[in-house]
Formats: structure tokens, sequence, C-alpha cells
């Protein structure tokens, strides 16, 4: 679509017009009422496009589900799907062949050049999608114009779920049409507040009684007030795990963390995958560094070793508790061939340089006795090249029980084990055989891992590239209903990097990692490349379309073992620089966001210690953790953002709910509105700001200042104000 064209259109929308655009080459917008049987999407190819193998709607209006709406195929060569909406607007895309269009007003591939390429000439137009793209925007009835709009559906789990002990209602409505609204159930009136409004819409929000039946939902506009409901409770809903909400999270790269046990120290070049490589793809052999400050080599990433180990975990389980860590992450600790673990062996089994399951055992209790849970890391969609299915696999070929568990591209006896090309790999990197973890028996097997270490006493499971498995949909109801068969408070965290509402509707994963908002809006507010109002903007859109249960339980990270330390992101330099004033105060700004959020805040290991890595080649982020070179100074820091999670009752609260956004500062509120919720204020910016408070007394949280009026946020500074 042409820049003029496309401006109109977005103009249009931003008021509320919803009328066809002026110019050419915008499509006149055909909005329908809801037909008995749904509302139609259609999409007809234009020609020359590639043949469409899967294609389906997905929206605001079904959690951006791919899998939800499947389109069909029609007998002229159009698609349709049909789906109930109620009136109101919508964002939406087709998702083509596995992938998303990244603009639905301007696409050469999938939009019709008669109509400029838009992809859907039935779409008002276009809005932005927060990914760098542009969402379509559809008006259905009286939607298509700026009227209420008013969009709750029980059955969806971002409007009615259970977090923080109570039902958790919310609906949707057109922005700034609401002027009140309520909840009445049994005979009470419940009280709902504005939550956040981003672009076309808002989010209204109330809590009920667990174990309401029905209820009702009135709005007040200006027109009058309209009724809605009654609405019947689903029997089932997506909960959130209790104890995940007031949980202070840790992560542990086990092999860099801290070498407790040397005994073990040979079994890490012992068990290394070069051993098992085509001599064509082994490269340099495996390298163990007896000083734990040793120079990094060309090995670092993935074959140089260091000795950590899980006695290591347990000799610094006091330092995790002085930091009021109650939840530790686990990067892999089963049998691998790698430093970093990701290439399992064996699933079953504690990699060996790390120590045996007596030992896990000891973590796992001492740990407990601190007040601290563990989770274990999955790595479902493929092994090393040791693992003994692989391994049969090459050596028995098709006669192997398990050839079928990976794609071979050569006969067997062709097989140059380290070579990507001769089967699916990840990535292509050889080391790391692409699993069919759909095939019947390798699924049983890895239901059989998930059981086990459930059972042996984990907290919770994170699970790698899940977006990578073919059937992905299917394999992880299948594990959540394993996992959550043997203990249904066990946490489950896909790592799934942007905002991606599918994957958390109570049918496959509690919450993600949620870089979509720790490292795509709180680092880049730290470090002033995004403004308070589209950081704002970006955290409303994702709240406002994930489940309050998972709002909940989001993990929330900015920093880990696949990125640059956080120091580092926001100007401290790389490993062995000197951090000055100004990043160690966006290191501060950036770690008092992440604890403010609803869900659990993750510290990747050392960044409370202010050290320095960049990610990418060298990975020096992983370098081991140089417990006497720790500043004192970020330690307290740390400590006392846990001692306010702890003691902040509203900061273990999935309630948020947007202040203002001006300049360089942007506020929220957490926990329910009145005495004891929090507002919690940042700056991003080089000069202190005053910020204009709510009637009523706040106390400054760390200074016990009483506030009223207006509160002064110094540069780059943070302030959490409990209201009393």
């Amino acid at each position: 679509m042409k820049a003029s064209s496309r401006a109109a259109a977005l103009l249009l929308l931003a008021l509320g017009a919803c009328e066809k655009s002026p110019g050419p080459v915008t499509p006149e917008p055909r909005p329908e009422p809801p037909q008995p049987d749904g509302f139609a999407f259609t999409y007809t190819p234009p020609p020359g496009a590639p043949a469409i193998t899967s294609i389906a709607v997905a929206g605001s209006f079904n959690g951006w589900s791919t899998t939800a709406a499947p389109m069909t195929r029609q007998g002229d060569g159009s698609w349709l799907a049909r789906v109930r909406l109620t009136d109101a607007r919508y964002e939406y895309k087709f998702h083509i062949n596995g992938a998303w269009p990244a603009d639905m007003c301007y696409d050469p591939t999938w939009g019709d050049p008669a109509r400029d390429y838009w992809i859907d000439a039935d779409a008002l137009g276009c809005l932005p999608d927060g990914n760098g793209g542009q969402n379509a925007v559809i008006g259905v009835g009286t939607g298509a114009d700026p009227g209420l709009g008013f969009q709750h559906e029980p059955q969806f789990p971002e409007h009615l779920s259970v977090a923080g002990g109570r039902l958790s209602v919310r609906f949707r409505a057109n922005q700034k049409q609401v002027q009140a609204a309520s909840l009445r159930a049994g005979g009470q009136t419940y009280p709902m507040h504005l939550q956040a409004g981003y672009r076309l819409q808002e989010v209204w929000r109330g809590t009920l009684p667990e174990g309401t039946a029905s209820y009702s939902v009135s709005v007040q506009t200006a027109a009058g007030v309209q009724e809605h409901g009654p609405f019947a409770v689903p029997g089932t809903l997506f909960r959130a795990v209790p104890w995940v909400g007031g949980a202070v999270g840790y992560q542990i790269f086990p092999e860099r963390f801290w070498n407790g046990d040397p005994a073990n120290d040979r079994f890490t070049v012992e068990t290394d995958a070069h051993s098992f490589m085509h001599p064509g793809f082994r490269g340099p052999p495996p390298v163990f560094t007896p000083q734990w400050n040793g120079p990094v080599t060309e090995q670092h990433c993935c074959h140089q070793y260091f000795g950590g180990d899980l006695q290591g975990i347990i000799d610094r389980l006091d330092h995790l508790q002085s930091l009021g860590v109650t939840l530790v992450y686990l990067n892999p600790i089963f049998s691998s061939g790698s430093a970093h673990g990701y290439d399992t062996f064996d699933y079953l089994k504690v990699e060996p340089s790390f120590g045996d399951e007596r030992v896990l055992r000891a973590l796992l209790d001492q740990a407990r006795a601190r007040g601290i849970r563990v989770m274990w890391d999955f790595v479902p969609n493929h092994v090393g090249v040791g693992h003994a299915a692989f391994q049969d696999a090459v050596k028995r070929g098709s006669a192997s029980p398990y050839w079928s568990w990976f794609t071979f591209k050569v006969p067997a006896a062709q097989v140059e084990v380290g070579n990507g090309a001769h089967y699916d790999a990840w990535w292509g990197f050889g080391s790391l055989p692409k699993l069919h973890a759909n095939h019947p028996e390798a699924r049983a097997h890895l239901m059989e891992v998930v059981r086990y270490w459930t059972r042996f006493g984990f907290d919770g499971i994170r699970v790698d590239v899940p977006g990578e498995i073919v059937g992905g949909t299917e394999f992880f109801r299948a594990f959540r209903q394993t996992a959550k068969g043997i203990d249904p408070d066990v946490y489950l965290v896909g790592e799934i990097w942007q905002r991606s509402p599918g994957w958390v509707q109570g049918d496959q994963f509690d919450a993600l990692m949620n870089y979509a908002i720790g490292q795509d809006v709180v680092e880049r507010f730290a470090t002033g490349t995004l403004t308070a109002s589209a950081a704002t903007q970006a955290m409303a859109q994702l709240y406002a379309e994930y489940p309050e249960a998972s709002t909940a339980m989001q993990f929330n990270v900015i920093s880990s073992h696949d990125t640059g330390r956080l120091l580092t992101k926001v100007g401290g330099g790389p490993l062995g620089g000197t951090a000055g004033a100004e990043a160690l105060a966006r290191h501060r700004l950036a770690s008092a966001m992440l604890y403010s959020l609803p869900g659990v805040p993750v510290t990747f290991q050392g960044d409370e210690c202010a050290f320095l890595g960049t990610g990418g080649g060298r990975e020096e982020n992983r370098y081991p953790v140089q417990w006497g070179a720790c500043d004192a100074g970020m330690v307290v820091h740390y400590r006392g953002l846990a001692r306010l999670k702890r003691e902040l009752g509203a900061l273990a609260s999935p309630v948020i709910r947007f202040h203002r956004a001006e300049g360089t500062v942007l506020s929220y509120f957490r926990g329910e509105p009145g005495s004891g919720e929090v507002l919690a204020a940042f700056n991003g910016g080089a000069a202190a700001r005053s910020l204009a408070l709510p009637a009523g007394t706040w106390t400054d949280a760390v200074s016990g200042q009483a506030v009223s009026g207006s509160a002064e946020v110094g540069a780059w500074g943070w302030r959490y104000l409990l209201r009393r």
C-alpha cells in the first residue's frame, strides 16, 4: 500500500471512522452483520501466488490462535472461515503456510496487485502489530461504527479465568465509550475498572468470588446503561498456579555457576559429543579449563568446560536465599555432549560432569528447605548425536525401531554424524538431530521423561523451542495433561520470545518466557530507545490479550543464557570492561521494572553482581560467575527488590492497570484498586521528572516518606508508592 493511502486508512481508524478512505487504491470495506453460522472471512489468492497448503484467520477474537479458525478452500478457489463474533472492531491476520504475513495492507506475495497489495479487500485498514508489521482491522455489525463494541465471551480465557483466588472477568469495548461498569452476581454488585487501552479498544476488569455460577455485566455509556448477560461460568477454567505470582526467579547455567566437586571434572571432555562425530565434522577437541577465571577460547560457546556442577549450586544456596530467590530455573542438567546441554544423550540420566541423581536429590531437598523451588529444562525438539535412539538408527538403518524418529536424507551407510545435510537438524547444526516428537513411540518416551522428573520432585518445566515442533498443539496438550495429572501445581513455561497468546489459553503452557516485555519493552525503555507512551502501548496489548491467569504467572526475563547480560545491554560494556554510573542506573531501573510486573522476575546468574558479557559468537555472557568480583551495591539492590516483592502484597497480585505515560515517565498500578495497591513509576530519561498522583496519600515503599499530589522520579529512577 502506498504511504499516502496507508496513512489515510490509519487516520480513519484512529478517529473511529469506518468509511472508505479517499483515493482509488483503498479497497471499499464491506462489513456485514454476523450471520447465524458466523462472520465470513474470505481470501482469494492473487494470480501468481504460491500454492496454499494451510491458512487460518487469527486475531483479537480468538487469542491469535493459528488453529482455532482454519479456512477451507471453496469451489471458486477462494478460502473461507466463519467465526462467531459480537458487534465490534477486531484486529486479525491470515496465517498462511505456517507463517504470518508482515503487513496485511501491503504484501507483494499474498496481496492483490489490483488493490495495491492488500491481502483482505474487506479490511477497514491496518494498524501496527507491535512487531514491525501491520494487522488488518474489520468491523462487524454496529462495530463498524464508533459505538460501544462490547466483547465478552466466557469461554475465552482472556475474558474469564481464575487468578489471585478469584474469577477474573474482563470485557473489551471501543475506546472512550465506557463511563463506568460493574458485575452483578448472586444479588451483589462488584465494581469494574479500566485496565488498559491500546489502539482501537479498552479492557475493563473486575472480579467475582470463585464458585459464582453466572453473572451479568452492566455498562454505563453516554447513551445510557447497557446490560449484558447473564453469562454462565464454564465448568473448566484456566487457573493460575497459586505459588507462582509471588515467586522470585533465578536462572542457573550449571556449567558456569560454580565448581563444587572437582572429582567429576574429568567427565566434561570424556562425555563430549566430539567422540561421536564423523572425523570431517569434529572440529577442535573439547577443552577443560581448570582455572575458574581462565581465558575464553574458541570453544567457549559449547565445548570449553570450567567444571560447574550441582554441588556448586548447593554451595551457593545461601546466596540465593539472601537474594530472596524462591524459584530456580536450571538449564539442561541431563547427559549431553556440550557445555550448554541442549544436545541430550539421555533424558533420564544426570550429566556425569554435574554429579548424579543422589546429588540432584540433595539439591532439591536443600533448596526446598530454604523455600526455593526448582524447575528443569526440557528439550523435546532435538537430541544430541550420542542419544541411544539416534546411534541405533545410524548403525542399523531402517531395521532400527528408531529410524522413523528422525528424518534421514541419505541411506544409513552414508550418514556422516555431525553432517546437518544428512538428516534434519536444528537450524542445520549436525550436532542436534531433530526428533519427531509426535512419533507415537518418541512421544511416549518424552511423556515418560515428564512423568519421571515431575514425580522426582521438580516444581516446574521450561520447554525449549516449542514453536519448532511439528504438531506442537497436540504435543503440548498431551504434555500439560501428563505433567498436571501428577502435580496440578507444576509450573509450565514455553520458550516463546514474541507476544503470542495462543500458547497460554489453559491447554498448553501456563506462561511464556516473557522477552516480549522484558527485552522488547523494559530493556528498550531503560536504554532510552522506547518512549513511555510506546512502552505502555506494547505492555497494554500483551496484558489485554493474555488471560489474567497467565499474566499472573509470566516468566519475566530481560537477559538469559541466550542474550547479552543486562548491564552490557544497557551500555555497561563487554566482558572485562568497567560500567559507568549511567549504565548502572539503567540496570537498576530495568530490574526494578521487572520486579514490579505480574508474574516471576527472573535474574540470570551474575546479573545481581553487575557482571558484563555479550551474547553472540563467543557468548561471553556465559563466562563463569566470578563470585569474588560481585558488586555489593547491586546485590543490595536486588535484595531490596525481593523484599518489596515479598512484603507488598500488590506485587504478587495478577492485577496491572495503566496510569500515565508522559515523556520519559510511565506508571501503572499493581494490585486490586484501593488501600494496599502500588503505583510503580519509572523514568527512562536523564533528568528528574514529576508525576501527578491520584488523590489520596501514598507512601514511598523504600523510604517510608508520605507523598501526595505529585512525586518526583529521578533520572533513570524508579519508585514504588503504596496507597494508604
